[in-house]
């Protein structure tokens, strides 16, 4: 057989092989990672739901996705173990580039009245609006636009 002809196919296995090989690396980071989940641990399951880890067993463990909330879920269901800064940041908010100080949050919504005064300025430009096209339309005869009187 010819050499060139050969070619294409040692190519071909080579590419399988690098392939098998990566995607055997990550599904090893994989396991490794969901073996590193400790109760109290924050994690990210594959459907993109952050939950705490309260109780693991063989394949699945046990989630605590809101307080008094536990769901059993498969161990290969888990996409991410969070530590707990990246947890808190996420889940709670705890973001200290976010924190800015001095910031007063209102208890009530008086400070929200600028935006609504300003609605109901359009909102009576609007009715001005229509009753001036009601006048015209009077003054026309209730005629539209172009239509004339068949006399």
């Amino acid at each position: 057989m010819n050499p060139v002809t050969l070619l294409p196919f040692i190519v071909l296995i080579g590419a399988m092989f690098l392939m098998t090989r990566s995607a055997k690396k990550k599904q090893a980071a994989a396991v490794a990672m969901r073996n590193e989940m400790q109760p109290g641990t924050g994690v990210r399951t594959i459907g993109g739901m952050y939950a705490t880890v309260k109780e693991l067993h063989d394949d699945t463990v046990l989630l605590e996705v809101a307080p008094g909330v536990h769901a059993v879920y498969a161990k290969n269901a888990i996409g991410a173990v969070l530590d707990d800064a990246e947890y808190n940041r996420i889940v709670h908010g705890d973001d200290p580039e976010l924190d800015v100080d001095g910031a007063v949050v209102p208890d009530d919504a008086s400070s929200l009245t600028e935006a609504d005064d300003a609605k109901t300025d359009l909102v009576k430009k609007t009715d001005s609006d229509d009753e001036a096209e009601a006048a015209d339309d009077k003054k026309s005869g209730g005629k539209a636009d172009g239509e004339a009187d068949a006399k």
